[in-house]
């Protein structure tokens, strides 16, 4: 039997996977989740990392798998001399990686961890025997507020659901889980939704419901192009078989559904903050509906919640109601009633740095949306905050930030620049919003960056109005990772309220 043959049969937890020869590139943990899944199958493990945490290098023996560590700049010997069946990648490993080029090169299958999960997927099944239906969730912007929600209801409306994926939870973690799900909510990035494009056909997943929220620009030094980020992007609705779930204010995404390859009589449904058409969930007079599950579609509506209560519950935001309708659409998708989906939308409270308000003192409202990674996210806390102080900044990822600056930068009432690219985004300002006054801060002490941002925010607003960290831009050039980033905003907000006034903050603040 041919390598490729015996890779096409090995589509259940029950096949016979002893002695395949896989490379796990990366010991992350996603890769530690895959190497640990293969292993406990019965492979032939090598695991490949130019570094690892102590704890998963000690355990990699443990289970069973070989650990190579050295550098990865080049395909390594031992790499070479394992000659693998299977490579899998841990996302972080873009196409342009030489070990990638030298798998697809080599014609040796190359996966992801959501590949292997989907092929393992029935170790554990529902009563019926049956394995849990996935829902795929992606977007630049919302996947882990969509996913988290979309779970949420889905419990809330009797189903046993984990959300997992790129939401921290590895989706083989959740596959393995002896409890086992009804339904496994699976958070993609980019990049694992390039991993599988790369999938032969007894690999692909056939998920019940997809949606991608938006598209906009991002991580385009990882794809090479915006083209193949939009690309990587449009396979989640592939193979779709009941709901395909789009943003009708994204044109990006209704093509996304038209050019889709889908199962026959998956239904596109559309979301927006307008009057919703059959086949919709929107927003009317206040009320949130649902006119796409239900018999008389053409003539009625569902009542799901209403934007008053979505206030009281801090959920008002128009990018997180955008949110909120798209999990619906993919709860309703699988029976969730309307009544479980306003009680479960009672009870959700949005994780910390997402849009999170952190102080309110001498007037002035701090806001975190330190999960405002890229510029489409920003757009959105500036829309929900106009004439904010706008703290922005950092790693850019190659993105332009002309457009976000032109588009809604002059809605600021002032900037603080942030970061690597500080030079990139101050030239924005001049060139597309030259009346909004301009403050940089030096890299100089990372550990005081917010401190300073602090002081000459607070100086700007003097008595009155909100502050917004909103970077759109990654965090890794001065802090550990956007919570980092939130935390030790939220720590100088505190600071600065402890020492009593804006008067005792520090000098005046200096513009460009």
């Amino acid at each position: 039997m041919s390598v490729d043959e015996r890779l096409a049969g090995l589509t259940s937890w029950d096949a016979d996977w002893r002695g395949l020869r896989v490379a796990v590139l990366g010991l992350s943990m996603t890769g530690f989740s895959a190497a640990d899944t293969l292993a406990e199958l019965g492979a032939d493990v090598l695991v490949l990392s130019e570094d690892a945490a102590e704890e998963y290098a000690r355990l990699v023996p443990v289970i069973g798998a070989r650990l190579e560590l050295g550098p990865l700049s080049d395909v390594p010997a031992a790499l070479r001399d394992f000659a693998p069946d299977v490579v899998l990648a841990s996302p972080g490993f873009a196409p342009s990686h030489p070990v990638i080029r030298w798998t697809q090169e080599a014609g040796i299958a190359l996966w992801g961890d959501i590949e292997l999960a989907w092929r393992v997927r029935d170790k554990v099944t529902r009563a019926d025997g049956s394995p849990a239906d996935w829902v795929l969730i992606t977007g630049t912007n919302g996947k882990t507020t969509t996913t988290q929600l979309t779970a949420s209801l889905l419990v809330e409306g009797g189903l046993r659901a984990a959300p997992c994926g790129n939401i921290g939870v590895p989706v083989l973690d959740a596959v393995r889980d002896p409890a086992g799900f009804d339904v496994l909510v699976v958070e993609l990035s980019s990049h694992q939704l390039w991993y599988l494009g790369q999938s032969r056909s007894e690999g692909q997943l056939v998920p019940h419901a997809a949606v991608c929220l938006n598209l906009a620009d991002d991580h385009l030094v990882w794809h090479g192009s915006a083209q193949a980020y939009r690309d990587a992007k449009a396979l989640v609705y592939r193979n779709t078989r009941v709901a395909c779930v789009y943003n009708k204010a994204d044109e990006a995404t209704r093509r996304m559904v038209e050019e889709a390859d889908v199962v026959e009589g998956a239904r596109a449904i559309g979301f927006d903050l307008g009057i919703p058409g059959p086949s919709d969930l929107g927003i009317v007079e206040g009320l949130l509906v649902d006119r796409a599950f239900l018999d008389d579609r053409a003539r009625s509506a569902l009542e799901l919640t209403t934007v008053a209560d979505l206030e009281q519950a801090g959920l008002a935001a128009p990018h997180i109601v955008q949110n909120i309708l798209a999990a619906s659409a993919l709860a309703r998708s699988l029976g969730v009633e309307p009544e479980a989906v306003h009680s479960a939308l009672q009870a959700f409270r949005l994780d910390a740095h997402r849009i999170q308000i952190i102080a309110r003192h001498a007037g002035i409202t701090w806001v975190d949306d330190s999960k405002a990674t890229n510029p489409h996210a920003a757009a959105s806390s500036l829309r929900a905050y106009p004439g904010a102080v706008w703290i922005v900044g950092g790693d850019l990822k190659g993105v332009d930030i002309a457009d976000l600056v032109s588009d809604v930068g002059g809605t600021a009432r002032a900037a603080v620049v942030i970061g690597v690219d500080r030079a990139d985004v101050v030239s924005a300002f001049r060139r597309h919003a030259p009346t909004v006054p301009v403050f940089e801060v030096d890299a100089g002490d990372t550990g005081q960056v917010m401190n300073r941002v602090v002081e000459i925010a607070a100086g700007i607003v003097d008595g009155e109005g909100t502050v917004l960290l909103a970077p759109a831009a990654a965090s890794f050039d001065q802090f550990s990772s956007y919570a980092d980033r939130g935390r030790r905003f939220a720590e100088a907000v505190r600071d600065w309220i402890d020492r009593g006034s804006a008067d005792d903050a520090g000098d005046s603040p200096t513009r460009l």
